[in-house]
């Protein structure tokens, strides 16, 4: 089966800035690929070649079997892309938005208001199509905006930070919608900063850093890769976090990692026979008072930080006026 995008050396330089460095990528049909790094890793940057928006400077890149530079047509008829913020017009209703998107395609009137109920019922936005999308809440915009990138039917969405800005309820109801588009045969390149985001939606992760791919796999491979076991304790009393801290402190362990605001510390475990139960062992010796200790696998926020080094919102520097993220 031809990979939705397959990614074969790809370079990008921008002046002295390499966006991309020789990087390789796959992805299969069927799966939401979320594509994760630092700011300046490369993300846009891909994103943009993908959808035929920058030219690669080397090597090869083909979307569902189109080379992006010798089917650069090709490739933008199998395709939709939703940006960081939402491209709608206030002044027109959801509905006209959507039609106007359709005919922009070259869809005749009929296949246009067919196509645009269509999108409106798949992202739960009927019973607002008729109202004008500067009633709309953020979230609503945000659908409408990933709406008119479907209108075309496109085989790949590429969705660019697409909950950037929203509230969490928001954030569901566009994962929601999101998953509806995958359940009904549309592959997704999703790029966030946000992991429980990846976690939630993707079924397969590249990490990338320096314009490379450093990791990917499943969510949960990546955890079993990168990160071992944490113990995490939530004290009764603030003073009591740095002795908390020094009695997980131990041999063959990360330091511990105190947050006072929640008044936890968190430290990554060694393999061994029990470590929850020595956990308590300390805390009791040294007479700490504990609302809740758990032993959990690590989160991807931890993957990414053992991966990269640092995390996302990490600003690095960029070639002026290009986007390098």
């Amino acid at each position: 089966m031809t990979p939705t995008i397959e990614a074969t050396g790809l370079r990008k330089r921008f002046g002295r800035t390499v966006a991309l460095d020789g990087l390789d990528l796959v992805a299969e049909p069927g799966q939401v690929l979320a594509v994760l790094g630092p700011n300046g890793a490369g993300k846009t940057t891909f994103v943009r070649t993908v959808a035929t928006l920058l030219r690669p400077d080397a090597g090869e890149l083909a979307v569902a079997g189109h080379d992006v530079r010798r089917e650069p047509g090709a490739v933008r008829r199998v395709i939709g892309l939703a940006g960081q913020y939402a491209a709608v017009e206030p002044a027109m209703t959801g509905r006209e938005n959507l039609h106007l998107v359709a005919r922009l395609f070259g869809q005749d009137g009929r296949t246009a208001r067919a196509s645009s109920a269509r999108v409106l019922d798949l992202l739960g936005l009927t019973g607002a199509a008729d109202r004008l999308a500067r009633t709309y809440s953020g979230g609503m915009r945000r659908k409408l905006d990933l709406g008119a990138s479907l209108v075309g039917a496109p085989r790949l969405l590429l969705l660019d930070e697409p909950t950037t800005g929203l509230d969490p309820r928001s954030r569901i109801e566009l994962w929601d919608a999101i998953g509806a588009l995958v359940a009904a045969g549309t592959d997704v390149l999703l790029t966030t900063q946000y992991l429980d985001e990846a976690d939630h939606l993707a079924s397969r992760i590249v990490i990338i850093d320096h314009g490379r791919v450093v990791a990917a796999g499943t969510p949960g491979e990546l955890k079993q890769r990168a990160g071992r076991n944490v113990i995490e304790v939530h004290t009764r009393d603030r003073a009591a976090l740095a002795r908390a801290a020094a009695g997980l402190a131990g041999p063959g362990q990360d330091q511990p990692q105190v947050e006072e605001a929640t008044r936890r510390v968190r430290v990554a475990v060694a393999a061994g026979t029990d470590p929850l139960r020595d956990a308590l062992g300390a805390l009791d010796a040294a007479g700490i008072a504990v609302e809740d200790i758990s032993l959990r696998p690590p989160t991807l926020d931890e993957v990414f930080l053992a991966l990269t080094g640092q995390g996302l919102e990490q600003p690095t520097e960029t070639a002026a006026g290009h986007p390098a993220a």
